[in-house]
Parts: structure tokens; sequence; C-alpha cells
């Protein structure tokens, strides 16, 4: 069975697009279908997105062209689309996939974000709501994300694939200072990350005079680097909080083995690859009650969740971890655990394929 693929692809790097690179490279999905590939991004920098610019039109009007030109040629019996939930990319995605539907192509639907429930009253949105999700299916990340579409598609028409990621093996911890507990921050400097909490919570963590130094490592988002720096000034944590810039392959694997705790206090997300790459490395995760998020940590036994935007939450379950050992070391060993069972990228891409052959099979 042949299926066309409209997906995220690096760069620049982000969720959906790490996902939809691991969909291509995948021997367990390529063996099982007839696979063509278009990349659906229009921007190439984390800088890019969310900006107007021709060069980005002139991308959008290429991949339109390459939609259509495929799907004549390669005649496929179903179209995987990574759609974009809300705002003016959702309006461009909703072009390509009506596009697809008008050439007689049935379409299920990826979501990596959320937000349709959000415009699903505003009027021009809600008709393209119905027009892109008519006779089509959806693939989600999680139970816990369904209400965002619910209005628009029936619960017999969704699937449910969480994410999975490439492991490794734990490397040796080579930094053998135990008089400081090192905190990892892992994502785009974004404010909907929790960048400023986390810098908050350290603040609350100085104050108690806590031995802890907090490493904050990736790509510029709407969070610069003298506006990170100017923040961490203000809050007097020069000498324990730490920005690295963006950390890829060995050198990223080189900070997880070296730190004790991860956290993503994050304020807006689906179901965070980074929180995986954390559990393989056997480290507690401390994260929010946010999206799919629920389904990755189990509380007080993998890690922590607390409520989005608040920092005294937070200190304090940082605290508790940074004054016992034992118990981080017990919470770490969990979450390798279900990382090993639950998340690794041959499940992924088998949860994938088992839904795709079920969606064929429906059409």
């Amino acid at each position: 069975m042949k299926i066309l693929f409209v997906l995220h692809l690096p760069p620049p790097v982000h969720g959906a697009a790490t996902v939809g690179l691991q969909i291509k490279n995948s021997t367990i999905i390529n063996q099982a279908f007839s696979c063509e590939y278009i990349n659906l991004g229009t921007s190439v920098t984390i800088e890019e997105i969310g900006k107007r610019r021709l060069v980005k039109v002139l991308r959008y009007f290429a991949i339109l062209w390459r939609v259509f030109v495929t799907v004549l040629l390669h005649r496929p019996d179903l179209c995987y689309f990574s759609m974009t939930s809300k705002c003016m990319p959702f309006y461009k995605d909703a072009s390509l996939a009506l596009l697809v539907k008008l050439l007689g192509v049935k379409i299920v639907y990826h979501f990596h974000n959320k937000g349709v429930s959000v415009n699903q009253n505003k009027f021009i949105d809600n008709l393209l709501y119905r027009m892109v999700f008519k006779g089509s299916e959806a693939i989600l990340l999680s139970p816990n994300l369904y209400p965002d579409i619910q209005k628009y598609v029936n619960p017999e028409h969704v699937y449910y694939c969480p994410n999975g990621i490439k492991a490794v093996e734990k490397m040796e911890v080579l930094n053998a200072d135990e008089t400081s507990v090192r905190l990892f921050f892992l994502s785009n400097l974004m404010e909907s990350k929790g960048v400023y909490i986390l810098l908050e919570a350290c603040e609350i963590l100085k104050q108690k005079h806590l031995a802890f130094q907090c490493i904050f490592a990736g790509g510029i988002g709407d969070i610069d680097k003298q506006q990170f720096e100017s923040k961490v000034r203000d809050l007097k944590l020069d000498d324990c909080v730490h920005y690295v810039g963006e950390k890829f392959g060995n050198d990223k694997g080189d900070i997880f083995s070296n730190v004790d705790i991860f956290v993503h206090p994050t304020l807006n997300d689906c179901f965070p690859l980074v929180l995986l790459e954390a559990m393989q490395y056997s480290l507690p995760v401390i994260s929010t009650l946010e999206g799919g998020i629920p389904d990755i940590i189990d509380d007080n036994f993998t890690g922590f969740l607390i409520p989005k935007n608040d920092r005294q939450a937070l200190a304090e379950k940082l605290e508790l971890l940074i004054g016992d050992k034992d118990l981080r070391l017990k919470m770490g060993l969990a979450a390798r655990q279900k990382f090993d069972s639950e998340f690794k990228s041959d499940k992924f891409e088998m949860r994938m394929t088992q839904i795709l052959h079920q969606t064929l099979k429906d059409g």
C-alpha cells in the first residue's frame, strides 16, 4: 500500500521534526509500505518560526506544487499529515490538506501540538476544521489531548501513539562532585518552556543555602542570551546557573550523564521528547500537569508533576530531591524502566505501523 507522508523534518530541530525524521528513517515503516516523503516545514531556523517572510511564502508554494505532483504521480492510498492545529500555520496546512482531499486521497492527521479548541468558535476556523476533519482520522499522543479535537472527530476515529526515541546506554558518570546536586534544563530558551519559572525557583533554593548547579542548554527562542543572562544577574544566580548553548549528540549525552535531576517546567506542550531522553539516562524528572506529560511521568514514582507557573511548588520538589540522594536514584531507576517498557523507538514505529495498517483497512 502506498502512503504519502507530509511531515516536518529538521531543520529546525523540534519535537514534530524529530518524530518526522524518525518516521522517514524507520526500517519498520518503510518495509511495511511504499512511502513518499514531503517536508512540510517552511522555516529553517527556530528564529523563523512565527515570522512572516517572503522566502517562507515561496517555500510554501513549492510544497503545494510538490504535493500536487506527487499525489498525481504516486497515487497514494493514504496521506499521513503532520497537521499544525491553529493560527497561520493551520491555514497553510489546511490548504494543503484540502488539496489532497480534493484529489481523492484519505488523510490521517498526526498532531504534535494542540489549539483546535482554542479557535473552534471562530467562524473561519470552525468552517476549516469541519472541512479538514470530515472523513478523516487522527493520531494523538495521549488520551489527555482528545478534548482538543472532540468537536470534530468521534472517538472511534482517533488513534493514540505515544512517541518513542532511540535508546542509548547510560554513560559512566565522570563528575564525582558529591557536594553540589546538578539540575538540567534542555529546550529552546522560551518563556513557554518555563525558563523564567525555573530561574525563580533557583532563586528560592539559593536563599535556602542549598548546594546546587543548574545547567541550561538549548537554542535561542523568544528569550535571547542577553535577556537570559540579565535575568540571572538580577536574581544573583551567576555562581550557580550556567547557559551552555545548543548541545547535540555526544555533547548532549555527556551532560545527561553528569547531572542528577532533569527539570522541564513547561507551560505549553503535548508530549516532550526531551522527557524521554532524560528518563533513558535514569534521571528523575520534574515537569508540569500539561498535555500528555502525565502519561510520561508517574507522579511520586518516576518524578514529580507540579502545577504550571508555580515556582514555589517547583522549588519544593527540587529541594526534596536535592536533599535525598536515595530518592533521586530510586526515581531515576523507575524512569529508565518505564522508558525501556514504553518509549523506545521500535515500540513507537510498531505502534505507528499498526495504526497506518488499521487506517488503510478502515478506508
